[in-house]
C-alpha cells in the first residue's frame, strides 16, 4: 500500500521520508497544508512497533495541527515530524544534527518545535543547524501552561454544553497522565473544587500531585475506565481503540493528548455508546498558540484572548454536531476543511 491509499491521508501535500547512514537516523516529515508558504509542528522521537505505525501517526497528527491552526486563527499550515527510535537510546547530538539538516533541506516549508520525545534543548542543538525551529528555551520552550490553560477553557465550554453548569465544584475528572499538561490541568481543576482520579506510569510523579490536590490515585491500567464525569487523557494517543471504546463509563471525554483516537472511525463508535468525545485538536491548540507567542507572533494580551477563544470554537463544534447529529469530531473536520477550501479559491480569484 503506497502512502496515496493510507487511510489516513488526507490530500497531504508532502510527505517525505530520511535515512542517515552515518547515524542510523529514520524521519518521516508530513506537510498537510502550508499556508503562506509555511507549515510548523512539533517532533516526536518514539520507538514504534511498526514503520506502519509510526506513518498513520505522522499522517494524523500532521492533519491535527492544520486544524489547530485554522481554529486559532494562525496564518499557517500544519505538519509534523516522527523519529523512529528510542529517544534515550537513540538521542545524541549528531543524530539532532541529521536531524536538523533533513528539516533545512525543506526549505523552510516545516518549521519544527517540541514534542513527546524532544525537548526545548533539543530544539537549541538543532538550532545549531537550522534556523527553521521554536520551542528554545530561551523563548519559553515549554508549552504546557498554555496548553492546559486552552485545554480548561474548552473543558469548561464541554461541561457547559452538556450540563448546562457552569461551576465545576463537586464534579469529577479522571485525568490520565499528570506531566507537563496533565499536571497543570489537574491543579486548576482542583482550585475549581473538582474530585481529582489521577493516573501515570511515573508514581514519583503522581504521589506528589495527589499530596498536593487531595486526588485519589488509580491504577493506570483502569484510568480509562474510572467512575468520573470528564475522562481527560493526557498521556500518549491511541489510548481510545476497539478494546477501551467499550468500557469506558465517563460520559464525556475532553483532554490534551494528541491522537486519543486509535483511528478516526473511534469518533463515530463513542458517539454510538453516548461518549461527547471532544476533539483534542480542537482543546489543546494552546500548545500551538504557546508556539507562535515565543516565535513572537502573538503578545502576552493576545495570547490570552486566543486561549479564551479555544471555548467558543469548542462550543461552536459541538453546536454543530448536535445540530447535524453527526460525531464532533466531524463536525470539527468539516468546519476547517471549509475555511481551507474558502482560501483555496481565494488565491485562485488572484
Amino acid at each position: 500500500m503506497s502512502v496515496y491509499e493510507h487511510p489516513e491521508f488526507r490530500d497531504h501535500e508532502r510527505v517525505v521520508f530520511f535515512r542517515d547512514a552515518d547515524t542510523e537516523l529514520r524521519v518521516i516529515i508530513a506537510i498537510h497544508r502550508s499556508r503562506g508558504g509555511v507549515a510548523g509542528g512539533g517532533t516526536r522521537f518514539k520507538l514504534y512497533a511498526r514503520g506502519a505505525d509510526a506513518v498513520a501517526d505522522v499522517l494524523r497528527l500532521s492533519r491535527a495541527m492544520t486544524y489547530k491552526m485554522v481554529f486559532t486563527g494562525m496564518p499557517f499550515g500544519g505538519a509534523k515530524a516522527v523519529i523512529l527510535g528510542d529517544p534515550k537510546r537513540d538521542k545524541t547530538r549528531e543524530t539532532l544534527h541529521a536531524y536538523a539538516r533533513c528539516v533545512a533541506s525543506l526549505g523552510g516549508q516545516y518549521v519544527c518545535a517540541p514534542d513527546v520525545g524532544t525537548t526545548a534543548e533539543d530544539m537549541a542543538v538543532i538550532h545549531e543547524v537550522t534556523s527553521h525551529v521554536t520551542g528554545l528555551p530561551e523563548r519559553g520552550g515549554d508549552t504546557a501552561a498554555p496548553t492546559s490553560v486552552g485545554l480548561m477553557a474548552g473543558l469548561r465550554a464541554t461541561l457547559h454544553f452538556a450540563t448546562g453548569r457552569d461551576d465545576l465544584a463537586g464534579m469529577t475528572v479522571a485525568v490520565q497522565g499528570v506531566g507537563g499538561v496533565g499536571g497543570h490541568l489537574c491543579r486548576a481543576l482542583h482550585a475549581a473544587g473538582v474530585r481529582l482520579r489521577i493516573a501515570d506510569i511515573d508514581r514519583d510523579a503522581v504521589e506528589r500531585l495527589a499530596a498536593e490536590t487531595g486526588a485519589e490515585i488509580l491504577d493506570p491500567a483502569e484510568i480509562l475506565f474510572a467512575d468520573a464525569d470528564v475522562l481527560a487523557p493526557c498521556a500518549l494517543g491511541a489510548v481510545l481503540d476497539d478494546e477501551t471504546v467499550p468500557r469506558v463509563r465517563a460520559p464525556i471525554i475532553c483532554g490534551g493528548a494528541n491522537n486519543q483516537l486509535a483511528a478516526t472511525r473511534h469518533a463515530a463508535a463513542l458517539k454510538a455508546r453516548g461518549i461527547l468525545f471532544v476533539p483534542d485538536y480542537v482543546v489543546n491548540a494552546g500548545g500551538t498558540l504557546g508556539g507562535c507567542a515565543q516565535a513572537g507572533l502573538l503578545d502576552e494580551a493576545q495570547l490570552e484572548a486566543a486561549l479564551r477563544r479555544i471555548g467558543e470554537t469548542t462550543t461552536r463544534i459541538l453546536n454543530l454536531a448536535a445540530e447535524r447529529d453527526i460525531a464532533p469530531a466531524d463536525a470539527a473536520e468539516e468546519l476547517a476543511e471549509q475555511t481551507l477550501r474558502a482560501e483555496r479559491a481565494e488565491r485562485a480569484e488572484r
